[in-house]
């Protein structure tokens, strides 16, 4: 389930970076996944997404369950996400001046970083005025939170080693 070589952690990345694509092209802002010319963000508004500055977005999903993060998870829920999200946003600090850099970080079992709540209500703000559905915000926390319950269950079959008898 910690593991960084796991092949579902790709995938669960893939699968949660298309659902944010897929929620700002809902909110009428085009965008795209992995823009050239950046360096590893996830994706890129084509249009300015608040204070005349595009969008640029980077998902992590951080593991409560590493040792490493072990003390942060036991004092609150999300702190883990949060500090996930801190590191995200020094990691990217030299790109503020052109873009709003906003790191999507949620923990394994679950909590968001405050940032990304925020980001998200917000996302789901905008789709609802486009769309006329209140739910939107809703659906879009429920998207993203069944995502990552998926893959931890892939993840935890991937962890089982079985040792099959030679017949």
């Amino acid at each position: 389930m910690v593991c960084k070589k796991a092949p579902g952690r790709v995938a669960r990345h893939q699968v949660l970076n298309d659902i944010i694509l897929r929620a700002i092209n809902a909110a009428d802002v085009p965008a795209v996944k992995e823009p050239s010319g950046l360096n590893r963000q996830d994706g890129l508004s084509v249009i300015p997404w608040q204070s005349g500055k595009p969008l640029l977005w980077d998902v992590t999903v951080a593991s409560t369950l590493a040792g490493s993060y072990v003390d942060t998870a036991a004092t609150g829920a999300g702190l883990v996400a949060d500090q996930a999200a801190d590191r995200k946003t020094a990691k990217y600090a030299d790109l503020r001046a052109q873009y709003v850099f906003q790191p999507v970080s949620v923990e394994k079992l679950g909590p968001f970083s405050s940032s990304t709540l925020d980001f998200l209500r917000d996302l789901g703000r905008r789709i609802s005025h486009i769309s006329g559905d209140d739910t939107e915000v809703l659906f879009l926390f429920q998207r993203i939170s069944v995502t990552i319950q998926r893959f931890n269950s892939v993840l935890l079959h991937d962890s089982f080693s079985i040792d099959r008898p030679d017949h």
